[in-house]
């Protein structure tokens, strides 16, 4: 900062900031202090366990995760932002999530809600910019960085930490106002505000979220086999998805909301008041065949802005191989199937033949 801030400033800034941040379009924001060390020693344990598969960057830059002043210098405070994204649509009538596309028919495709419209990462990232600019309009220059799931940060034990939900026996986010749907951002700041209370943990003995998981991935209360959750392996997994997992996907090409639909805390789920986060292209319930059908032109025409940018179109192919060879039996999959059976790339090809098979009578 250019000029320290007493006390008085502080607390007065701290008391402003629910209305600035309200003023960015963000529906929840705390205060985060920086000492993650016991959620360090859980990571660590966790990329012992190999839990993390093939996500490699989870086991890079060491400390920096859990210590905020080592991957941002003279970081003091960390302020946490939230914001609902599940569109309305996604909503059933009375709030909560709506039953998942999948399950009444199978021939369609079903898509995580935070994924149906804009990258949320386009949508927060320039209202923490607008956030930090009207901090700095009301104390002077500051220093900060914003940060939107985009470098080693424990997003979830400061958020935690700032009040704005507690960690689930899913290892997701629960607030009791606003169930799950959300997404979350930070600004590192050098502004030494003293942080809000930590949410408490309100699950209880529940375990409909570990009860709902399709493959099992929830292997213990807070713990969370990432290799076999079918968000890992729709969006992170890069080669073959293990053939025993398969079948238990369905017909979820891109994450899983399964374990959050679950939970009793979502009836409280408000629909996103951002547009961006309405539902493209008819992806709420999309055919699978004529999803199979794009060319890669399409793919990227039809995704531009679009978190389902992140497998490619090679792994979306083989996410939707999986979920054709797990759909009803029709003359038009079959068709669809037999006319990628030489498709260019092998892991495409696998998928196919096995979805083939299932296929055929």
């Amino acid at each position: 900062m250019s000029q320290p801030l007493s006390a008085a400033q502080l607390a007065a800034l701290r008391s402003r900031l629910d209305a600035l941040a309200a003023a960015c379009g963000f529906d929840a924001v705390g205060v985060a202090g920086i000492h993650l060390d016991e959620d360090g020693a859980n990571l660590e344990r966790w990329l012992a366990a190999g839990w993390h598969g093939d996500m490699r960057y989870m086991a890079r830059h060491g400390a920096q995760r859990w210590r905020p002043a080592e991957l941002v210098p003279g970081t003091l405070s960390v302020i946490c932002v939230r914001m609902n994204c599940w569109p309305a649509a996604a909503l059933a009538p009375g709030a909560g999530p709506a039953p998942a596309a999948s399950r009444p028919d199978g021939r369609r495709a079903c898509i995580a809600r935070y994924a149906l419209g804009r990258d949320y990462h386009r949508i927060l990232r320039p209202r923490l910019q607008a956030l930090a600019t009207r901090l700095a309009a009301e104390i002077g220059a500051f220093g900060y960085r914003a940060f939107v799931d985009s470098a080693p940060v424990l997003e979830k034990p400061l958020a935690r930490d700032a009040g704005l939900g507690w960690i689930g026996r899913h290892t997701c986010l629960v607030s009791r106002g606003a169930g799950s749907g959300f997404v979350l951002g930070e600004l590192f700041t050098d502004l030494p505000l003293s942080p809000d209370q930590p949410a408490r943990d309100h699950c209880g003995s529940c375990s409909a979220c570990l009860r709902a998981c399709p493959t099992g991935a929830i292997v213990a209360p807070y713990r969370l086999d990432a290799r076999r959750c079918i968000s890992y392996l729709t969006i992170e997994h890069h080669g073959p998805i293990p053939e025993d997992l398969r079948a238990l996907i369905g017909n979820r090409i891109f994450g899983c909301d399964d374990c959050v639909a679950a939970c009793p805390w979502n009836k409280f789920a408000r629909p996103a008041a951002e547009p961006d986060f309405r539902a493209r292209h008819g992806l709420d319930a999309p055919d699978l065949v004529a999803l199979f059908g794009w060319s890669e032109a399409e793919y990227l025409a039809n995704t531009t802005g679009s978190a389902l940018r992140r497998p490619g179109y090679w792994r979306w192919r083989r996410n939707l191989a999986v979920a054709l060879g797990n759909a009803p039996r029709s003359p038009a999959i079959a068709a669809a199937l037999a006319a990628a059976r030489d498709d260019p790339h092998p892991l495409v090809r696998e998928h196919v033949a096995w979805a083939l098979r299932r296929q055929t009578p």
